[in-house]
């Protein structure tokens, strides 16, 4: 069948499973959205606002349902305002093909209008990336990107394409996925072996578990691990979900704004075994404190995290299921009683608490919003305090139900990823957290999210400041407030019902109970504006250069 290079794009997403596209139309993805418009009944596009905005949906959409997400953008700036959003999936190696356009071959190099090296500006954010010059290699181009996204640790791949190749023709045959297989590869029986008997040895063992988890989908083998061992697990941010919160063994988040009873919990332990974690700096704060009377055992998918921040004793790289699963069938049972009972002590003893002083307390909208969701209900937040707070406040039984930027804290990620993971996920309810500093960068795309009726809540954790930026003036800059104070001026409920879309403010705890009964009895777009105190901050907090243990409870 002789197609154009466009043609044969779309037919290869389609063959790749692909039936969700983010983007926005440009001069050089001219003939794309033209083959675009004529399988509109096999591939669905959803015009965002911005490109950004498609890049954080299809990211959005990958988190929560697993799958590779796919965002579209012409040349020049519509390539490079995709950046910020790969960058984001790239640090929580999240499965993604960004597809760009560019001018076409004779102009490359050229300075051409709306010419831009995306394939190298992208080079140290994708796990790959490749630029299409030559039709005859388009199709096996777009099967080794979704091949690549997926395998192994997952990760975004950019498809850079010439306008030409567009356009020329060429005899199209299909090409089915390329079979996914599990790396095992470089499991170790040795290393396998030496991590059971420092399992048996070890009297304070712990386990710390990152985003890895739910890449693997360990969750099962994790739980069986941790009760056959009898150990306490603590999280990162990006593992959140991997392991139920209700489970008694789960003693919180870990890191800079995680649980005392997880950090300290790490701080007297003998042994760390980390499950695919990369002990990022937020979690290990001052490395020369982190740990100090444990020996540690690493378990990744990726040889370059290990040994990378922190030494180990034993390592053990591959699959995290299918080396759970051999640990699993090797161990015996084992009992820790004492050591046990200290973890639950310590969750007892440090559980954070707040009393009602008549203001409209981020705890008590936790509170009420917990009351409306479901175990499945997806979370997407924005980067800041209300991202800690969804963090610490909220509890998440099931994985890909936290969707929010781990690595490179992203502002203006929040709604255009509440986007993506609802119309992934169109049965269950999702909820944008937000900051006012957050939703000014990305409030756009509530256009968006009218124009497609996808059913998304947003709350807004209104202080009129940059919240996080703000608590670390105020406690290591001496309260000097430079460029913190946002504009006051800006009415979010005129801006929000001007999109289109259902909006409440709120600014005592009976309108917030109004607010969301109402939100949650319809299935439209709707934002909930609350009014909270300028001076609230995010406690726990290790401070800089502090060891984990050294947390500032208030």
């Amino acid at each position: 069948m002789n197609l154009n290079g466009a043609e044969i794009l779309v037919r290869s997403l389609i063959d790749q499973n692909v039936d969700t596209i983010f983007g926005y139309p440009g001069g050089s993805v001219l003939f794309i959205y033209d083959a675009l418009y004529k399988y509109q009944d096999e591939i669905t596009h959803y015009l965002t606002s911005h490109e950004q905005g498609a890049s954080h949906a299809a990211d959005g959409y990958a988190r929560a349902t697993g799958k590779v997400g796919v965002c579209l953008a012409t040349s020049g700036p519509g390539a490079t305002n995709l950046v910020t959003g790969i960058a984001t999936a790239y640090m929580d190696s999240i499965p993604m093909v960004a597809i760009t356009g560019n001018v076409a071959t004779s102009l490359l190099g050229k300075d051409s209008f709306q010419e831009v090296d995306i394939y190298g500006v992208t080079m140290p954010i994708t796990k790959h990336n490749f630029i299409v010059k030559d039709i005859k290699d388009l199709a096996s181009t777009v099967q080794k990107a979704f091949h690549i996204a997926k395998d192994g640790r997952p990760g975004p791949v950019l498809i850079d394409i010439t306008k030409d190749v567009t356009s020329n023709h060429f005899e199209y045959s299909p090409l089915a996925p390329l079979p996914l297989e599990k790396h095992t590869d470089k499991i170790d029986t040795e290393s396998i072996a030496l991590a059971i008997e420092m399992i048996n040895e070890s009297k304070k063992p712990i386990i710390y578990g990152g985003g890895g988890i739910i890449a693997a989908d360990a969750m099962g083998e994790l739980e069986k691990f941790v009760e056959k061992i009898d150990a306490p697990i603590s999280l990162s941010t990006m593992g959140l979900g991997g392991f139920p919160a209700s489970h008694s063994h789960f003693t919180g988040m870990i890191g800079m704004h995680g649980t005392k009873a997880s950090n300290l919990a790490v701080t007297e332990s003998d042994l760390l075994i980390a499950v695919g974690a990369r002990f990022s700096d937020r979690v290990v704060s001052n490395i020369n404190r982190f740990a100090p009377k444990a020996k540690i055992i690493h378990i990744d998918i990726d040889p370059a995290e290990i040994n990378k921040n922190v030494m180990t004793a034993v390592s053990i790289t591959g699959d995290l299921n299918e080396v759970l699963t051999k640990l699993n069938q090797k161990m015996t049972q084992l009992s820790h009683p004492e050591w046990m009972n200290r973890i639950h002590e310590m969750k007892q003893k440090y559980k954070t608490q707040y009393k009602s002083d008549g203001k409209l307390h981020p705890r008590f909208i936790f509170d009420k919003l917990k009351e409306h969701l479901q175990p499945d209900s997806i979370i997407a937040t924005d980067v800041g305090q209300h991202q800690m707070w969804a963090c610490q406040q909220l509890s998440y039984e099931n994985p890909r139900t936290l969707v929010t930027s781990g690595g490179l804290g992203t502002m203006g990620f929040g709604l255009g990823a509440a986007i993506g993971a609802q119309i992934g996920q169109p049965d269950k309810r999702v909820v944008c957290i937000t900051g006012d500093g957050c939703f000014r960068m990305n409030n756009i795309e509530l256009a968006t999210a009218v124009e497609y009726d996808v059913p998304v809540i947003v709350i807004i954790f209104n202080n009129h400041v940059l919240g996080m930026v703000r608590q670390w003036q105020k406690l290591f800059y001496g309260a000097r407030y430079s460029h913190t104070n946002l504009p006051k001026a800006t009415d979010f409920i005129k801006l929000t019902e001007a999109y289109g879309a259902t909006a409440y403010n709120v600014n005592t705890e009976a309108e917030l109970e109004s607010a969301l009964n109402e939100a949650f009895s319809m299935r439209r777009p709707t934002v909930i504006n609350c009014e909270i105190d300028r001076d609230e901050k995010v406690f726990p907090m290790v401070p800089p250069g502090a060891g984990i243990d050294e947390l500032v409870m208030e």
